[in-house]
């Protein structure tokens, strides 16, 4: 994990793992949540640490899903409205890290 994408991409996964412990650690139905909510993270983390070459494009998939949570739940909840906020921009955080490199080989010219 050299590239500072990466390291960015695992802090926001852990973050993002680490807000959903949080919010959900009072739920009524705790075990799913943290299996649904906070383990997927985790394991993203954990695949991308170790170098595995599709987990910054499956973490940044999943990102998605994870904002438009935070978008549903901070328009229909005004009570969990902050958490929801925090959830959407770590997805964001950790869908521009898992896009950098390719944006990097994308756009940079190469002089030859």
């Amino acid at each position: 994990m050299s590239r500072p994408s990466h390291r960015w991409l695992v802090a926001g996964l852990l973050a993002l793992s680490l807000l959903y412990a949080w919010w959900f650690r009072d739920d009524a139905y705790r075990v799913a949540a943290m299996l649904v909510f906070a383990l997927p993270p985790l394991l993203m983390a954990a695949l991308v640490w170790r170098g595995h070459r599709l987990a910054p494009l499956l973490a940044g998939v999943l990102a998605l899903i994870w904002f438009s949570h935070g978008v549903l739940v901070a328009w229909v909840r005004p009570d969990e409205r902050a958490q929801a906020l925090a959830a959407i921009a770590l997805s964001v955080l950790v869908v521009l890290a898992a896009s950098i490199p390719g944006l990097r080989a994308r756009f940079t010219s190469k002089r030859t």
